[in-house]
């Protein structure tokens, strides 16, 4: 699943989620990883025994490694990446010394950090702001306590191993947020490092985990799945009557793979009907930040300590109409109406973007949908209620922002963009494509072009063809095609002082879109007379064709369908002169 989709699920109703912490989400705080414990244990001992100077920089070289790998293998320590690595070392090296053990993690975990990271102060603020009720880690460090200090001005305690029987106290009666520490506090003295103690769960922290698993969905971060007692703990969940209701998350970081406990997690719990993905991640803090910038109604106070470097909101006056030469012409035409309401649809069941993908495909048209923080919709109503079929609970008017720009806004700028793209090309011999960049207005594959496309013709000549000597290579899903082409216009909306405007941008389209790269050559011989006078001409015929008139001051009114009413229908209101600057006088 994309960071995007999943983005989407989680906004709707982010209390609806509970989070599972591992050592890779207080990595940007500075605090090392179970991979990095395991290192600096490794260098430790091969240095004590070796009587050697490695410093931590030095790990960084795989030579240096490998040197303290094979050492801690020749003394009959486990090889890397072994089952039950991680614990064996720490038995071996500790012994049943817990106290040894408790003094080590807190001298590498107590080292000065650099501070939190955003992924951290995300977590500090969904849970002082009451979006997230139930934190777990495996981690035992304080960032979470930290994050919920510094970002909400408040304190949370955990539930550990000592007295972790008053967490099912605080769950019954409902004190959230919960944080409960699944291997103990480094500053407490009952801890879970050694096989012996990871090879089962405490059974009061074991209970709140299934309870809330069956009551939550779970979001699993920086956690790599290796510890055996924790897997068999998220699999009982799933033996459970209503185990993840909300879905099963796992975020990993692009590149890297999931482990094979985690695959067999995630399947059986599809088995299971439970709505489960691997989510695939660039960071931490970058995913967090993503989720923190799509809630609408963030407190401002939180805001602001989450967001540290966020832009502040300026006002520069314009300067004022000039009347000096030149004249320059703008790509743009004034927006003098845009629709203000469409449909909103409720559905019992959570419609992802492929649902949507798939409604939109089956609809042919007569539906422009988009995911926001509910399903927008423009079609007849007799067509949604056919698409959806029993899942639908209901259809509401929905008030359109006026402020397409605002970034909480993007989805529904992208959806009245596509409605505009469907106003404008009905009846003319064009065919729209969405991509994340814009909507895009391209002359379609006819034997014998429409006298509307006049105008074009007469600019470019012949508006579509076939780049010669060029195929698109078959792949694991496409078979080998001819590449072809047709010229285009890129269709957006921009807002500036107060005012709405369609700029529009000729450019050419390459049918596959995968062979784009394929044909630069072609593309900048195509483009390359494309100067002054001629890209003022295309402008001009763009314009006449996108509003069917030659007339320089005429308002044209163009609808997305033949009919609807004004929820169904979306209508704009266009002018036909294009904006303009002069240069100020000096």
């Amino acid at each position: 699943m994309e960071q995007s989709e999943f983005a989407g699920l989680f906004v709707e109703r982010p209390q609806a989620f509970s989070w599972f912490l591992g050592a890779g989400a207080s990595r940007t705080a500075g605090l090392p990883t179970a991979t990095d414990v395991l290192w600096d244990m490794k260098r430790r001992y091969y240095c004590r025994e070796e009587n050697q100077d490695i410093s931590r920089q030095d790990l960084q070289s795989v030579v240096v490694q490998n040197r303290i790998q094979s050492f801690m293998e020749s003394r009959g320590f486990p090889k890397q990446w072994e089952d039950r690595e991680y614990e064996r070392y720490f038995e071996l090296i500790f012994g049943e010394d817990k106290e040894r053990q408790r003094a080590y993690l807190h001298g590498i975990l107590s080292q000065d950090p650099g501070g939190l990271g955003a992924g951290n102060r995300v977590i500090g603020a969904l849970i002082a702001a009451g979006l997230t009720r139930i934190v777990f880690t495996t981690n035992f460090d304080d960032v979470v306590e930290r994050s919920v200090a510094e970002v909400g001005g408040k304190a949370i305690a955990a539930f550990h191993l000592e007295g972790s029987h008053n967490i099912q106290a605080a769950w019954n009666n409902e004190e959230f947020p919960i944080y409960c520490k699944l291997h103990g506090d480094f500053r407490y003295d009952s801890l879970k490092n050694l096989a012996a103690d990871l090879k089962f769960q405490n059974a009061a922290l074991a209970a709140c985990v299934r309870n809330a698993g069956n009551r939550f969905g779970l979001v699993v971060a920086g956690y790599s799945g290796r510890d055996k007692s924790v897997m068999d703990l998220l699999n009982a969940v799933l033996d459970t009557p209503n185990p993840f209701p909300h879905g099963l998350f796992w975020m990993e970081l692009k590149g890297f793979s999931i482990g094979p406990s985690v695959v067999s997690l995630l399947a059986r719990a599809k088995e299971r009907g439970v709505k489960a993905h691997h989510v695939s991640i660039e960071t931490f803090d970058a995913v967090m930040l993503r989720l923190w910038r799509n809630l609408s109604g963030k407190p401002l106070d939180l805001d602001q300590k989450v967001r540290k470097a966020a832009a502040l909101p300026v006002k520069i006056d314009l300067p004022p109409v000039g009347t000096a030469k030149p004249i320059i012409r703008m790509n743009a035409l004034p927006l003098v109406a845009l629709p203000d309401k469409c449909q909103a649809v409720l559905s019992s069941k959570d419609v992802s973007w492929q649902d949507l993908k798939e409604i939109r495909a089956k609809s042919n048209g007569r539906l422009i949908m988009a995911k926001a923080d509910k399903v927008l919709c423009w079609g007849a109503e007799a067509d949604i209620r056919s698409s959806f079929g029993h899942d639908l609970k209901s259809i509401q008017e929905y008030t359109i922002p006026q402020d397409l720009n605002a970034p909480n806004n993007l989805v529904i700028k992208s959806l009245v963009e596509e409605a505009l793209g469907a106003a404008l090309v009905r009846g003319k011999g064009l065919v729209t494509r969405t991509k994340r960049s814009g909507t895009y207005a391209i002359v379609g594959s006819h034997s014998d072009h429409p006298a509307k496309l006049d105008p074009l013709f007469h600019v470019v000549g012949r508006p579509t063809g076939i780049v010669a000597g060029l195929v698109a290579p078959a792949d694991d899903i496409h078979p080998a095609e001819r590449v072809t082409w047709a010229e285009s216009v890129k269709l957006s909306i921009e807002q500036k002082a107060g005012r709405s405007y369609l700029v529009f941008e000729p450019d050419l389209w390459v049918w596959p879109t995968r062979a784009r790269k394929l044909a630069v050559d072609f593309l900048d011989q195509r483009r390359a007379d494309r100067l002054n006078e001629k890209y003022n001409a295309l402008i001009d015929a763009w314009a006449r064709i996108l509003l069917s008139t030659a007339d320089r001051n005429r308002t044209t009114t163009a609808s997305a369908f033949d009919a609807g009413l004004e929820v169904e229908n979306p209508r704009f209101g266009i002018g036909s002169r294009t904006a303009f600057s002069r240069r100020l006088a000096v």
